[in-house]
């Protein structure tokens, strides 16, 4: 009898721990709770998104050639002006003082040329004289006084000629104070809108010799067309082509969204990096000509523009989130050459999960649109892959068994 109850809780034992095995061995192989999407053809649209400013296609800078003091502003911001449109005087006794002593000085200069011109008149009489009577008979006329007739006529016949250059002198520099005295009254250079003043009445107008913003009196910009400076990032520049359609928001305008075309990518960086920050990337000016700007649009308001650089229907994608690194053996051959490495590298692809495991596969990718990139070579319509957590692909490893994620998780994922 106690032998029989020994056997029969032998067996209960072994019962309870194959079943305990048992359930281990099912909780194991339910496998990596995953996100599965099918890969699938749809149009893909690769952009590149930039921030920048409105600025109109053409403005002018006002600035002064001279130093004085504004007397009349006669514009204000906002204003719109023609082309020859008075903007403002500069205190002009100055220059009309400059203009009176430079008309002195070209008088003074031409009655000195009369009067050397007499001069040299009258040694060319005076030498000629002595030639004839040297002719008649030498001892009228000696060598010496012939020599000297003659030299005071070349004399004469130069101090002339240097009077007539003293006469231009005396002109160039009643133009040049002229000239001065002209800019004393600044005019509209082109048909626009003043959209900048940068200055008062009373205050002092100097040269910008140093800096643009030190001798800067005022803006005027045409606004019939108008821009979208933007900065792009150096790995981004290569992709875009002059045409490419735009898609244009501006902050002051958060309601409506802008079409217009790349117009001018830089072929030469904005930011030169520094020799000890070789590793900083660098941007390219790039502009966009909006279609139809608005009506109160003004410069300086921020935009942001994205460029569409690419195009593709029918594109075979995956999400973007499915696309991971893993490292690869390539498959060696006999002419390959002898590789020192441990002949793995990094390769891109996706997990495709086929009766609940999950292979990773090398993929080649296209463009890459707002949520999914386009498949070249690697997968067929219809594959099955891992498309999420980002955590979960991050650990997935080869031949992993995974398990669709439940409608609850996928559900409180979305809301996350």
């Amino acid at each position: 009898m106690k032998r029989k109850r020994l056997i029969i809780g032998g067996l209960i034992v072994a019962v309870v721990g194959i079943g305990g095995i048992a359930a281990l061995w099912g909780r194991g192989d339910k496998g990596v709770e995953v996100r599965l999407e099918e890969a699938t053809s749809r149009t893909l649209v690769a952009t590149v998104t930039a921030s920048g400013k409105i600025q109109p296609m053409t403005k002018v800078d006002v600035s002064s050639d001279i130093t004085g003091r504004i007397i009349e502003l006669l514009v204000r911001e906002g204003d719109m002006v023609k082309k020859g449109d008075l903007l403002l005087r500069i205190e002009p006794s100055t220059f009309e003082a400059a203009v009176a002593r430079a008309e002195a000085g070209l008088a003074s200069a031409q009655a000195a040329a009369v009067q050397s011109e007499a001069n040299r008149t009258q040694a060319e009489r005076a030498a000629q004289r002595a030639r004839e009577l040297r002719a008649q008979n030498p001892n009228l006329v000696s060598d010496e006084q012939l020599e000297q007739a003659e030299t005071s006529f070349r004399v004469a016949e130069a101090v002339a000629v240097s009077a007539d250059r003293q006469v231009d002198q005396a002109r160039a520099f009643l133009q040049e104070a002229r000239d001065q005295l002209a800019k004393t009254v600044l005019r509209a250079p082109m048909d626009g809108q003043i959209t900048r003043v940068a200055v008062e009445e009373g205050e002092v107008a100097v040269p910008g010799t140093f800096s643009r913003e030190t001798g800067l009196l005022m803006t005027v910009s045409d606004l019939s067309v108008i821009q979208v400076n933007v900065q792009v990032d150096e790995t981004d520049v290569v992709r875009l082509h002059l045409g490419d359609s735009t898609a244009v928001t501006i902050d002051a305008f958060p309601d409506t969204s802008f079409t217009g075309r790349v117009t001018k990518v830089s072929q030469s960086s904005s930011r030169v990096a520094a020799v000890a920050s070789t590793d900083r990337a660098v941007d390219y000016d790039v502009e966009i000509t909006l279609d139809n700007p608005p009506p109160d649009v003004r410069p300086d308001l921020s935009a942001t523009a994205k460029i569409v650089t690419a195009t593709r229907d029918s594109a075979l994608s995956i999400p973007i989130i499915a696309l991971t690194v893993r490292e690869h053996t390539p498959i060696s051959s006999e002419t390959a050459p002898a590789d020192t490495t441990d002949g793995k590298k990094e390769t891109e692809g996706v997990f495709v999960v086929r009766g609940g495991v999950a292979q990773f596969q090398p993929v080649k990718v296209g463009i890459a649109g707002e949520e999914h990139f386009e498949v070249l070579t690697g997968l067929a319509t219809g594959d099955s892959i891992v498309a999420g957590p980002y955590q979960a692909i991050r650990d997935l490893k080869d031949s992993s068994r995974v398990r669709p994620m439940s409608a609850t998780t996928l559900t409180a994922g979305r809301r996350t």
